[in-house]
C-alpha cells in the first residue's frame, strides 16, 4: 500500500490548490468559497522517487450542527484516522484562529505525524509569517504558497521522511475504472458506499451533494483492482448556470466518462427514464465506452408480473442506440443484485478489450454478405467488401476495404454490426464500423 497522505484544515485554507499542485491535475474544484470541497478526494503522486497518495479533505468544522458540514467532518476526520501522514493547512494570510486551535487539538489526539503548513505566503517576504505558528506548540511550521509554488520541495521532503521504510511491491493486474454517472439523487452515491459497505462519500436527498469526481480504490473478496468513480449528477444545460459551481461539477463527471474504463449509468426507477438520461448515454456512446445501464431504487416500484420486462422496454426505447448494454436492476438500500454488478463490470471491460484475428473476421462478413448482400443504389451500382481487419480495441474498430464508401447504407451497417455481435461477445461495449473505398486503400 503506498503511504497516505491528508489534508486537514479548516475551510478555504488552499487545500484544494495544494492538492490540484501536487498531483498535476485540476481534480478538486477550486473557488473562494468555503464547503466547496466535500468528500475525500484520492490522488496519486510521487516526490524523489516514493510514491504516496494524497487526500484532499473538506474543510474541518468541529462543532458546526450543519448537516453538510456534519458530513465532512466526518470525511476529514476518517482521512486523518487512515492517514499516514497528516499535513495541517493553515492561512497565513489571516492568521491564526479560535478554530484553528480547534483542529490542531484534534490533530494532537489523532496521534498520527502531522506537520504545521502556512499556506498563502506568497512571496519571500511573507515567509517570516510562519514563525508565529510556533504558538499551536506542534513543531516546525513550513512556509509554502501553493499558488506560486512556494515551499513546496521542503515541504515534501518532510513529509516521506515520516513514510514507513520502502517495499517491494509486486506486479498487479490493473484496476477497473468505473465513472459512475447519471442525473442528481439517482443515488450513485449511494452505489459506491454499498459496494464498499462504508459511508465513503456523502449522500443527502438535497440535489447538488456530490461536486467532485472522487476516485475511490478498491479490492473485492477475489483480489480484483477497482477504482470507484462518483461523479455530480447531470441537469439539462438549461438549468446550469454559466459560472456556477455546477457547471464545474459536470465537466469534471464528463471527464469522468473519457478516463474510465466503464460507466455506469445510473436511472432513478422510481423517477423513470428521461430525455436527460438520453442525453447522458449519448454521451457515453460518442466516446466509445463501454456501459452498464444500472436502474436503482427498484424497492421502490410497485411489480405486477412482467414489470421489469416493460420497464426495460422503456428504457431500450429512450436509449435506442444502446441496444448493446446489458440492464442490471438493483436497489442499493436492500442490495438487491450488487453482487452482479462488478463481475459484469469486467466482463463488459473484456468485451471492449476483445481482438478478433484478420482471419476469423472476414469468414464472419463473408458469412454475413453471402446471407443478405447489400441492396443497389438507384445508379445499379452494389457494395463490394473486399475485407476488413481490426485496427484497433477500447472500443472494437473495423476497418472495411471496399470499392466505394459513399455505398454503405446505415441500415446495412447496422446489419454487419448486429452480426458481428451475434458471432462474438461483445455486450456492453459499443463498435465501431470504418468503410475505407479502394482508392484510400491504395493511397494507404
Amino acid at each position: 500500500m503506498k503511504p497516505l497522505v491528508a489534508i486537514v484544515g479548516r475551510p478555504n485554507v488552499g487545500k484544494s490548490t495544494f492538492f490540484n499542485r501536487i498531483v498535476g491535475r485540476r481534480i478538486a474544484i477550486v473557488e473562494d468559497t468555503p464547503g466547496v470541497t466535500r468528500d475525500r478526494i484520492y490522488a496519486d503522486s510521487e516526490w524523489l522517487g516514493r510514491p504516496f497518495t494524497l487526500i484532499d479533505t473538506g474543510g474541518l468544522e468541529l462543532f458546526s450542527t450543519d448537516v453538510l458540514y456534519s458530513h465532512m467532518r466526518e470525511q476529514a476526520t476518517l482521512a486523518a484516522e487512515t492517514a499516514d501522514v497528516i499535513l495541517f493547512f493553515l492561512d497565513g494570510q489571516q492568521g491564526l484562529t479560535a478554530e484553528d486551535y480547534d483542529v490542531a487539538d484534534y490533530l494532537r489526539r489523532c496521534a498520527k505525524p502531522t506537520l504545521v503548513v502556512v499556506n498563502k505566503l506568497d512571496s519571500a517576504a511573507q515567509a517570516d509569517t510562519r514563525y508565529d505558528y510556533y504558538a499551536l506548540g506542534m513543531g516546525e511550521p513550513y512556509a509554502v504558497s501553493s499558488v506560486q509554488g512556494l515551499g513546496l520541495g521542503d515541504l515534501l521532503d518532510a513529509v516521506i521522511a515520516e513514510f514507513p521504510p520502502a517495499q517491494e511491491e509486486e506486479g498487479a493486474a490493473e484496476a477497473v475504472q468505473i465513472a459512475i454517472v447519471g442525473r442528481p439523487n439517482a443515488g450513485k452515491s449511494s452505489l459506491v458506499n454499498a459496494i464498499l459497505r462504508e459511508d465513503r462519500v456523502i449522500v443527502s436527498d438535497i440535489a447538488g451533494t456530490t461536486r467532485d469526481a472522487i476516485d475511490t480504490p478498491f479490492t473485492d473478496a477475489e483480489g480484483n483492482d477497482y477504482v470507484l468513480i462518483d461523479t455530480a449528477g447531470m441537469r439539462r444545460k438549461s438549468k446550469i448556470e454559466q459560472d456556477s459551481l455546477e457547471r464545474y461539477s459536470v465537466l469534471r463527471a464528463l471527464t469522468a466518462v473519457r478516463r474510465c474504463d466503464v460507466c455506469f449509468l445510473m436511472i432513478d426507477a422510481d423517477a423513470g427514464v428521461a430525455e436527460q438520461d438520453a442525453k447522458i448515454a449519448g454521451y457515453i456512446h460518442e466516446e466509445g465506452k463501454p456501459v452498464i445501464i444500472v436502474v436503482n431504487k427498484w424497492d421502490l416500484v410497485e411489480k405486477d408480473t412482467g414489470t421489469m420486462a416493460a420497464y426495460e422496454r422503456k428504457v431500450r426505447d429512450t436509449l435506442s442506440f444502446m441496444t448493446y448494454a446489458p440492464i442490471l436492476f438493483i436497489s442499493c438500500k436492500s442490495g438487491q443484485r450488487l453482487g452482479r454488478l462488478l463481475p459484469l463490470a469486467r466482463e463488459v471491460v473484456e468485451n471492449t478489450r476483445r481482438r478478433i484475428s484478420t482471419g476469423v473476421l472476414n469468414d464472419v462478413l463473408r458469412d454475413a454478405t453471402t446471407a443478405f448482400q447489400a441492396p443497389s443504389v438507384a445508379s445499379g451500382r452494389r457494395l463490394k467488401i473486399y475485407y476488413a481487419t481490426q485496427a484497433k480495441e477500447l472500443p472494437p474498430t473495423f476497418v472495411l476495404f471496399v470499392n466505394d464508401a459513399a455505398l454503405m447504407h446505415y441500415s446495412y451497417e447496422r446489419y454487419l454490426e448486429n452480426h458481428l455481435r451475434k458471432s462474438f461477445d461483445f455486450t456492453g461495449t459499443p463498435i465501431r464500423l470504418v468503410c475505407r473505398s479502394r482508392q484510400e486503400k491504395e493511397e494507404a
